[in-house]
């Protein structure tokens, strides 16, 4: 059968595309989209890339040829978020993945999370509180106040403890790591990490930061063990249903430290651009309110209420359509194969392009509009609408995230007013997540009637 070239846009001698990719990564992204098509060709330096940004290649790359795109992870020589994050879910591959997997399984599972949703609960309404004592009218900068109830919930839901005290150390820990990570895997030229560079020593530090505070937690809970409700408690609880063994105590901090970042990181970017598009849409947030007044009358969601806010999980996932906050996922090409009529090459490297996906024009009428009304009533196709992944691999994570951002939405969504500081939509700014450059600053009053 005769192949299909690939769009590949004009690169540079010897980088190829680095400069461009590395401007501004996403929006790169977005511009090749529209200017060359589904799927793109890049190079920087001498590795090969594929972007691709439609869910018929999606699905035949993650689904049918499953064993050909393959997680990255080498052990002897680790990128991206392997680097911080060692072995845990998020990172792992093979045997270990399919253990650990079942190992998490029934920590996530409903009836464990209803009972972490008081936590949640105490973690906004410190929020809220705080919030009470600004001004009218007061400039906040919403990314880094949810960044602060983000790292609070998972905090108190993982260690049934706040780190209020300790925010201003861990908050720049994790994203001193996190671009770390992610400009490892753009840039394979860098020097490993036993040269101490600038950077390098940095990240070393807060690495330490984060190992310090995690075995510290761990650990303590090891010797004083005592009755918690708390995530910490089922993961040491936790046993292989197959081999009857628990996690060890490093399997034990890559897994709390892949979900620090998954559960914190995540879950305050998709509050922030919720909020932010509230703001920017007051229409969605008088229907919003109208539902919340119906259904609750001012009060807290129970676990049962949580599932009769329709809209309210509408407006989250029309954010997380426009601005996913994993925007992008990363395979690495095992052999030579072919997607439709396209080849591609071993050792490649196949950027999933979720972003892209969930602006297509082929897929979505009126893409860049935001809309809570698609999701109402029908159900997006898994392979168009990606905020928690795909496949095998799905967000294990998912009820956990949509019990926190619904619960969290309805407190602040019924108590404060949002209104733009600035008319021009946010930049992008993606390191691993997709969040606001400079942070998202928002006029925050109380609500003009309490519901």
């Amino acid at each position: 059968m005769q192949h299909s070239p690939i769009p590949t846009p004009r690169g540079r001698p010897v980088i190829g595309h680095l400069a461009e990719f590395k401007k501004n990564s996403l929006d790169c992204m977005i511009r090749w989209h529209h200017e060359w098509g589904d799927i793109v060709n890049f190079r920087i330096f001498s590795q090969n890339f594929y972007l691709l940004s439609h869910p018929d290649l999606v699905e035949e790359a993650m689904t049918e040829q499953q064993d050909v795109f393959l997680k990255m992870y080498n052990p002897q020589k680790p990128r991206g978020l392997q680097l911080f994050m060692g072995q845990g879910l998020v990172t792992s591959t093979g045997q270990l993945w399919s253990q650990q997997r079942r190992l998490l399984q029934p920590v996530f599972q409903r009836r464990n999370l209803l009972t972490l949703l008081p936590e949640m609960e105490k973690a906004g309404a410190q929020l809220l509180a705080r919030w009470r004592t600004f001004e009218p009218d007061a400039k906040v900068d919403i990314s880094g106040e949810m960044l602060h109830l983000a790292l609070e919930v998972l905090t108190r839901t993982m260690f049934s403890t706040s780190v209020l005290d300790r925010v201003d150390v861990i908050a720049p820990a994790l994203e001193v790591c996190l671009r770390y990570a992610a400009a490892t895997v753009l840039s394979p030229l860098d020097p490993p990490l036993w040269v101490p560079t600038r950077r390098n020593r940095e990240f070393k530090r807060a690495l330490a930061t984060l190992d310090q505070i995690i075995y510290g937690m761990i650990d303590e809970r090891k010797a004083n063990p005592g009755q918690y409700n708390d995530l910490l408690h089922l993961l040491l609880s936790s046993t292989d249903p197959e081999a009857g063994t628990g996690m060890s105590r490093r399997q034990l901090r890559d897994e709390v430290i892949t979900l620090f970042v998954a559960g914190h990181e995540t879950s305050a970017n998709v509050l922030t651009w919720t909020l932010y598009y509230l703001a920017r849409y007051p229409e969605a947030m008088t229907k919003l309110r109208a539902e919340l007044r119906e259904v609750l009358n001012g009060g807290i969601p129970n676990g049962d209420q949580l599932d009769q806010l329709p809209y309210t999980k509408a407006v989250l996932f029309e954010a997380m359509r426009l601005k996913p906050a994993v925007a992008l996922m990363i395979r690495k090409v095992a052999r030579d194969t072919r997607l439709q009529n396209y080849s591609l090459k071993a050792g490649s490297l196949a950027m999933v392009s979720i972003y892209n996906i969930h602006h297509h024009p082929e897929l979505w009428e009126n893409p860049e509009a935001f809309k809570p009304e698609r999701f109402l009533g029908q159900k997006a196709s898994k392979y168009t609408f990606l905020p928690f992944g795909i496949g095998p691999r799905f967000c294990i994570g998912n009820q956990f995230a949509t019990m926190e951002l619904t619960l969290l939405l309805a407190m602040l969504a019924q108590h404060f007013d949002f209104a733009l500081c600035d008319e021009q939509e946010p930049e992008h700014d993606m390191a691993v997540t997709l969040r606001p450059k400079g942070g998202l600053k928002l006029r925050v009053r109380p609500a003009t009637s309490v519901l």
